[in-house]
């Protein structure tokens, strides 16, 4: 059920809470609370004297079932939104769901979108995640393990016993992305047998005598999420909210260019800037910023004049020392046609604007590039 709410739900969820809302009671912890299920009898007996003589009956046995009061909180366990990059994969958001329960329960999630803002963080909600799910974190280490945490419900929750729940999603690559709401929809099933999810739990009308002899189901969870609107008390489900958070839309990159004479045509050792010398231009692309990298970049650099261009003199590489520009750098052609490319890397030649293009797809945060090319002297 990957839907995204609307504000006619919402709505909705006001008036059932007028209904239905009550004011948050002190809770008892549920393991102490009587298992439901459990059967209690009781019976009384009578004393009596006849002519001196003393005698005692029992009465009947009155018996019945204790009920299943069904409670429990789903909570964000994580202060503001997740802080992601576009295109990240399996970003995460963190709730707790915590069994108040006098039983053993499974509970059923589903994570939702927001397409509205809510005003839990300081931007409106403007882009949606992809592929989202959610998760129980089957480790328990707090953290989302993709290919571990696997499990889509929570099976056998104890009396106040509590599970991590994971909302997961892959950020798209969205020009202007900057929040993204979601929330974790739980809803309370039949616990009881391990590694089986149970049935929704459907509440027992409440205007009907109990019977001695059914566990009767008695919703008695608040409206988790208070002012929010999302969920109303007494229905067996709950709701929180978090979200995503692209926070950085900028970074620390530098381009730092440099030329050096490889040879003058006279094989001096120290060749000089003579008409007929090849000149290399070097551009080094660094990004300082640690933790976000730059994704697009292009480099373009029209030769200067009484210059003349090297055919398939572009290369591409890690950033060298001791004046060379790059290592193992790759060989690029100078046309636009990049279908044999296969090193992440493309460029081409201009000869008509005289310009030369490099496409770097991305330079990671803290790393750098170096591309070169050459030019001789008229």
């Amino acid at each position: 059920m990957f839907v995204k709410r609307s504000i006619a739900l919402l709505l909705a969820g006001v008036a059932a809470a007028a209904l239905g809302g009550g004011a948050a009671q002190a809770q008892t912890p549920a393991a102490q609370l009587t298992t439901a299920g459990t059967r209690i009898d009781n019976t009384a007996s009578v004393t009596y004297s006849v002519n001196g003589t003393s005698q005692s009956i029992q009465s009947t046995t009155a018996s019945f079932v204790v009920d299943k009061k069904v409670n429990f909180t789903v909570v964000t366990a994580q202060t503001g939104p997740t802080v992601v990059n576009l295109g990240d994969q399996n970003v995460v958001t963190t709730f707790q769901v915590t069994n108040l329960t006098n039983d053993v329960q499974d509970f059923l999630l589903d994570p939702d979108q927001q397409n509205i803002s809510l005003g839990l963080f300081p931007g409106s909600d403007n882009f949606d995640v992809t592929s989202l799910r959610a998760y129980v974190d089957s480790n328990g280490n707090g953290r989302y393990d993709a290919g571990v945490d696997t499990q889509t419900y929570i099976d056998e929750l104890a009396p106040d016993a509590s599970a991590t729940v994971f909302i997961v999603g892959n950020v798209p690559n969205q020009a202007g992305a900057r929040y993204a709401y979601n929330s974790l929809h739980v809803i309370a099933a039949a616990g009881g047998q391990a590694n089986a999810q149970g049935a929704v739990l459907i509440g027992t009308d409440l205007n009907l005598a109990g019977a001695d002899n059914i566990v009767d189901i008695v919703f008695a969870d608040d409206d988790s999420d208070g002012a929010l609107l999302g969920d109303i008390a007494r229905n067996g489900q709950g709701r929180a909210y978090s979200g995503w958070h692209v926070a950085v839309n900028n970074v620390a990159l530098s381009v730092t260019k440099s030329a050096r004479v490889l040879a003058d045509g006279l094989g001096s050792a120290n060749p000089k800037a003579i008409p007929g010398a090849t000149v290399e231009y070097c551009l080094l692309v660094r990004n300082a910023t640690l933790t976000t990298g730059a994704t697009g970049v292009t480099l373009a650099d029209v030769i200067p004049g009484h210059t003349t261009y090297v055919p398939g003199s572009i290369s591409i590489g890690t950033p060298g020392a001791l004046g060379v520009c790059n290592i193992n750098g790759s060989v690029e052609d100078d046309d636009d046609n990049d279908s044999a490319e296969t090193d992440g890397y493309t460029a081409a030649f201009d000869g008509i604007a005289k310009k030369v293009t490099v496409n770097l797809a991305s330079v990671s945060g803290g790393g750098s590039v170096a591309a070169s090319f050459k030019v001789t002297i008229d």
